[in-house]
């Protein structure tokens, strides 16, 4: 587990942050013992406070699509940290910037930037409340939007790790405002929509899901959603701030050919610095103030480190696109999860899209919240804790996905594998 000097520093920590983290996942309440603090990244690799080297696949969660430190990304934050890091006033990288997301995202037709994947789903359920007029708004259990109120309801990431309900401080008639449906269901989808597709504002779902563990979007699912909500006259949003761009240059909704309404990325259009955005057909987007009514504001947004470090990864993903190579690893930790699992007699359900993936400690299918809480959690904890003596770092949670960078390299997976083999052992034995 974490060495002498990461504990230290969690003590400390704790006197001055709730639970001594800044985001709740990180407390490694799921998994049992201290979490590791990291004093630098390099490549696929981690450094902590004692000086263990790991192998990271958690990735910040997925922005760190080049691995860490990435030498354009460095030298680009450098150059612009040279000459100011932040202004309250237009620059040209903004423009850039949106430039880039409008000629690689379908939906993309204008974008406001933001500083936070929970600022971008905000904003765009306040738009489409106000281009529909209506209220409710539609999401999945285990979908995780930040941590806006009304988004709360039945979430992943933390909130589904800790076993939140939801948050106390949300009122009650905030929660009411928002329908929570399970994933992949569509008869339940269609039935709401018969009984109130009227008063339906917005549907926001992550077309793959990333924070139930990786759990994907079926054809039908996501033919259903785009079919209903333009029947009804509702916005359809899908939530890609962990799929887009690492799925693909266009995210899901270019592979999958469903074009939603709106847009909310984050993560890698930033390249790892806070900064993510809302996009979407120019007739809605031209209603955000100043251009129209619907206000939104932020001192930080289009910050101008993180416009920096986010073009330098997008023109390092269109110079050589990577995307290829990715899903190649993924499959390659796909399947030496699978074989030191049975190797193991252990059983696991790895749902993987590109080069994110989750092994479920479970039998059968994971297609929504309910079957990922099937998981053993006791087992995991076990797996995470092996890992992490033998130098790999996954992600403390069951209900996260793990990712791999351009960095992870044959020789860096070759290291995983054998990891896992004493991980998977270790679930074994417990």
């Amino acid at each position: 587990m974490s060495g002498d000097a990461s504990r230290a520093a969690f003590e400390r920590a704790r006197l001055v942050l709730p639970g001594g983290v800044d985001s709740p996942v990180r407390a490694f309440r799921a998994v049992g013992g201290s979490p590791v603090f990291v004093r630098r990244g390099e490549g696929a690799r981690i450094e902590d406070l004692d000086g263990r080297r790991l192998v990271d696949l958690v990735c910040a969660y997925g922005p760190l699509i080049l691995g860490h430190a990435h030498p354009a990304v460095v030298e680009a934050v450098r150059e612009q940290a040279g000459r100011g890091a932040s202004f309250g006033m237009p620059t040209e990288a903004e423009t850039e910037l949106a430039e880039l997301v409008c000629r690689l995202v379908p939906s993309a037709e204008m974008v406001r930037f933001v500083s936070s994947g929970t600022e971008a789903a905000m904003s765009a359920v306040r738009l489409a409340r106000a281009a529909t007029g209506r209220e409710l708004v539609v999401k999945f259990a285990g979908g995780y939007h930040g941590h806006a109120d009304h988004l709360l309801v039945d979430a992943g990431s933390a909130v589904a790790t800790l076993g939140i309900p939801g948050s106390p401080g949300v009122p009650a008639a905030f929660a009411a405002l928002t329908a929570v449906l399970e994933y992949n269901a569509v008869p339940a989808l269609e039935a709401l929509f018969a009984e109130r597709g009227e008063a339906i504002a917005a549907v926001i779902v992550e077309p793959v899901a990333g924070n139930m563990g990786v759990v994907e979007g079926t054809p039908e699912f996501l033919a259903a959603l785009r079919d209903l909500t333009r029947r009804y006259g509702a916005v359809l949003i899908f939530d890609e701030v962990i799929t887009g761009f690492r799925l693909g240059l266009g995210g899901v909704q270019e592979s999958s050919g469903v074009t939603p309404d709106l847009t909310c990325l984050g993560k890698i259009v930033g390249g790892g610095l806070p900064l993510a955005a809302y996009c979407g057909r120019a007739d809605l987007m031209g209603q955000v103030a100043p251009e129209g009514p619907v206000y939104q504001a932020g001192t930080l947004s289009g910050n101008p480190l993180a416009t920096a470090a986010g073009l330098a990864t997008l023109r390092t993903l269109l110079e050589d696109p990577p995307h290829a190579r990715l899903d190649a690893a993924g499959a390659r930790l796909e399947a030496a999860i699978g074989a030191a699992a049975g190797r193991a007699g252990v059983e696991v359900t790895v749902n993987r899209r590109g080069s994110m993936l989750t092994p479920f400690l479970r039998r059968g299918p994971v297609r929504d919240l309910s079957e990922a809480r099937g998981s053993d959690l006791a087992a995991y904890a076990r797996l995470f804790t092996a890992l992490l003596d033998a130098g790999v770092h996954p992600p403390p949670s069951q209900l996260e996905a793990w990712f791999v960078s351009t960095a992870h390299d044959e020789g860096v997976l070759a290291e995983v594998a054998t990891a896992l083999v004493a991980g998977f052992a270790a679930v074994s034995r417990g």
